[in-house]
Order: C-alpha cells, then sequence, then structure tokens
C-alpha cells in the first residue's frame, strides 16, 4: 500500500496468490456404473492441478488420484439412479457443468418372471424375462453358463435361448452395467 507517508513494507499477512485456472472437464470413461458405487472413472480435462476434491452429483468421491493438469481418476460414490454431473474442484474453482461430464448410474436388474420356465437340457428354449433396469445388459446367465441369442426388447423385457445343461434347476441371471440381478424364486427354469 502506498501512502504520502511512504509504502508499506513487505510482510506474510499482505501476501495474496493467484491460483490457476477453473478447471474443465472434457471427457469422461466409462459414463456409467452402478448406483452402489465402485466405477473407477477415467477424467479428462484441463486445470487439474491441486485438485482437492471429485465431486459425483454432490456426493464425494471416497478416493481420487490426480495423474496430471488434465487426467485424473475418482471412483464412484453411491449415488441414486439417473444422470449426475461430476465436478473437479480445485484452489482455481469448480468445474462448469457441462455435456462430457455426465455419468449415469444405472440401477441392478431385477428379474420378476420367467417365461416359459422350464425346457430340455439340450437347450434351445426361448426365454422371456421380464423385470426392471434391463438396459444396456450385456449378459444372460443360466446359473454360470451364458445365454445365447440375447435380444434386449426395453428396460423391463429381454429374449434369451437356454443354453445346454443337466436335468435341475437354474437360475436366469440378467447382467448389465448396474450389476447382476439376485437370485429369486421368480427366475428359476427347470431343465428336464
Amino acid at each position: 500500500m502506498t501512502a504520502p507517508g511512504g509504502t508499506s513494507a513487505a510482510s506474510a499477512p499482505d501476501r495474496f496468490t493467484y491460483t490457476g485456472a477453473r478447471p474443465k472437464i472434457t471427457h469422461i470413461t466409462p459414463a456409467f456404473g452402478p448406483t452402489a458405487g465402485g466405477t473407477l472413472v477415467h477424467v479428462s480435462g484441463t486445470g487439474f492441478t491441486g485438485a482437492t476434491k471429485v465431486v459425483f452429483g454432490g456426493a464425494a468421491a471416497p478416493s481420487f488420484t490426480e495423474l496430471s493438469s488434465t487426467q485424473l481418476t475418482a471412483v464412484s460414490p453411491a449415488v441414486a439412479p439417473g444422470v449426475h454431473n461430476i465436478y473437479v474442484i480445485t484452489p482455481g474453482g469448480t468445474s462448469a457443468s457441462v455435456w462430457a461430464d455426465l455419468f449415469t448410474y444405472v440401477a441392478r436388474p431385477v428379474v420378476t418372471h420367467i417365461s416359459p420356465s422350464s425346457g430340455p437340457h439340450a437347450g434351445g428354449t426361448t426365454v422371456t424375462i421380464t423385470g426392471t433396469g434391463f438396459t444396456g445388459a450385456t449378459k444372460v446367465l443360466f446359473s454360470g453358463t451364458a445365454a445365447t441369442h440375447v435380444t434386449v426388447v426395453s428396460s423391463t423385457k429381454i429374449t434369451a435361448r437356454s443354453p445346454a445343461e443337466s436335468a435341475g434347476v437354474r437360475n436366469v441371471l440378467v447382467i448389465t452395467p448396474g450389476g447382476t440381478s439376485a437370485v429369486v424364486s421368480a427366475d428359476r427354469f427347470t431343465y428336464h
């Protein structure tokens, strides 16, 4: 500070630090994961130096690693189903909401009915699976064996052809980015 009496001497209390530019996210991968969290997300952009927090729709990532000023990884926290922005927070500010930072939380699929519920041990039975959360399904299992000719008709309906198995009861499980459906009485398929 300068006044008619002179200029104040420099001291620790008068220091002002200019921070870096506000961070910006340009790409994330993957862009989806289960509501339970735990997905390792790679975030690209600029201005990540000194990042103090990574936030997924209001919930802080349980851990993150700053790889460089343009790259970091973060573990997704548990968040409700839906599309949420990812934010990087640094001394320069918080990244703005952009299309490139959208992360979709996918609910775990649920099987509520299968039809028919039995078929020959040679396989080849086309089974209609009804439930919820089937969007993006990647596989259908009859216990541990993958079904063939899997078609995701909608978020609530899948058709799949039963694989060959020995006689007995098998659970039909649907696998999506949100996880694997739980074993329930409604998903039982009997081979005869």
